[in-house]
């Protein structure tokens, strides 16, 4: 379960690293160019890595027996927030019919989805400290 997490984490952040990009880009247009192609494909990976992560970490929390659970489901609550209002802006840019450069500049800005990426790297800090300290399974 932690993997899983890890990789929606994953896919988030890869999703920013290339939206930094596509936004220096200055396209009018996602139309005629292979990052323009890419940026949905992005986008929606993102989407997908976002929907159920709190609950998905909510999940794991119980199967690994992290302490205090407590303190977890109180972070996982507000990730639950945060993702879902990256998740609004995100979507909102992908019912555009195209998604200039300007465009995705301004998703990067938004509040919303810098603190769901701060989020996503304390969480990520946490659960490789916390699968350093799991005893392994395979003897």
């Amino acid at each position: 379960m932690l993997a899983e997490i890890s990789n929606r984490c994953e896919a988030v952040e890869e999703c920013y690293e290339f939206m930094l990009a596509y936004a220096a880009q200055g396209l009018p247009s996602d139309q005629g160019s292979k990052s323009g192609g890419q940026v949905r494909e992005f986008l929606q990976r993102a989407v997908k890595a976002l929907w159920g992560l709190a609950e998905t970490c909510a999940m794991a929390v119980k199967e690994e027996g992290l302490e205090p659970a407590d303190k977890y489901l109180a972070f996982f609550a507000m990730l639950d927030r945060d993702a879902r209002d990256s998740l609004a802006a995100i979507e909102l840019v992908l019912a555009q019919p195209a998604i200039s450069s300007q465009l995705i500049d301004n998703l990067n800005a938004s509040i919303h989805l810098r603190a769901l990426l701060t989020d996503l790297f304390l969480l990520g800090d946490i659960l490789r400290a916390a699968n350093k300290t799991t005893p392994s399974t395979a003897d």
